[in-house]
């Protein structure tokens, strides 16, 4: 199968390739970090855990961002040195990888990337379907395990949507057995849910790993069920170059579609302010 190629060997890369490789569903994995020798020791670490876990996926290294411009899926993660690919200088490395010819799908990792997505869309002109955000695609599973502890079950079923911070979700479909969660859980503990989402947002390395490997898995071999994701809208819900995180059906190195939920008219306002607002202290 195809390299699948990771841009930072910080703790969200690395967390990343150890997930991709312990799952053993894609092909060979580049982690590519400034700092050629701490990628190599990352990796080594990966490779030695194998026997272990019982996988046997090829790791490679390097130390030039434009090792990855090959590869059709590219995860931008964080520099072992200098943290994210974020920022303008986060937007240099992904001008400096188009520019390349790179025709890959780009997967942002980093919670501070949103930003990045919008830019890489709107200033670069990259097509929107290779283009997915995965930090906020942890979320939706703490959503739905903290909905499931209401009701003494391992999850339940509900839909985050938005953009990350600003998360809505849509409780008024969300089931669990089968059942409106509506019906089972007082409406003050869902909003107390609700309310807990700037809490946990950022997440951390190995939930985000846990979150990319199924979409970076998706990207190369299709998959039967929606993941969410981030992925740029131009026109769907007011909104202009917004990315935003939403169902998504993977495949063939490409978001293929994006799905908006059912949502009330109350979550639907919500998440269409959340695409008009911009964070404060976000870079433009």
């Amino acid at each position: 199968m195809p390299i699948v190629s990771i841009i930072g060997a910080g703790p969200i890369g690395a967390s990343i390739a150890h997930r991709l490789a312990e799952r053993d569903r894609v092909g060979p994995i580049a982690l590519i970090d400034s700092s050629g020798s701490v990628a190599a020791g990352k990796a080594l670490d990966i490779v030695q855990s194998g026997p272990i876990t019982s996988f046997d996926t090829r790791i490679s290294t390097a130390d030039d961002e434009l090792a990855a411009v090959s590869s059709p899926i590219i995860v931008i993660a964080d520099d072992s040195a200098e943290g994210p690919w974020d920022g303008e200088r986060g937007l240099a490395l992904v001008s400096r990888l188009a520019r390349a010819g790179t025709q890959a799908a780009l997967v942002f990792a980093a919670p501070s990337q949103t930003w990045l997505m919008e830019k890489a869309y709107g200033e670069l002109r990259l097509p929107a379907d290779r283009l997915i955000g995965t930090a906020a695609s942890a979320i939706p599973a703490a959503v739905r395990a903290l909905a499931g502890l209401e009701i003494d079950a391992a999850s339940a079923e509900a839909t985050v949507v938005g953009r990350p911070p600003a998360l809505v979700i849509g409780w008024s479909a969300a089931t669990a057995d089968g059942v409106l969660l509506t019906d089972r859980v007082p409406a003050h503990r869902l909003l107390a849910i609700s309310q807990a989402l700037p809490r946990i947002w950022p997440p951390a390395p190995y939930a985000i790993a846990s979150a990319t490997a199924p979409v970076v898995e998706a990207l190369a071999s299709g998959a039967r069920r929606l993941l969410p994701a981030l992925t740029v809208v131009d026109g769907d819900l007011g909104a202009r170059g917004r990315a935003v995180l939403l169902p998504l059906d993977l495949g063939e190195w490409r978001v293929r579609r994006h799905v908006v939920p059912t949502l009330s008219t109350q979550e639907r306002t919500e998440l269409e302010g959340s695409l008009a607002s911009r964070p404060a202290g976000e870079a433009t």
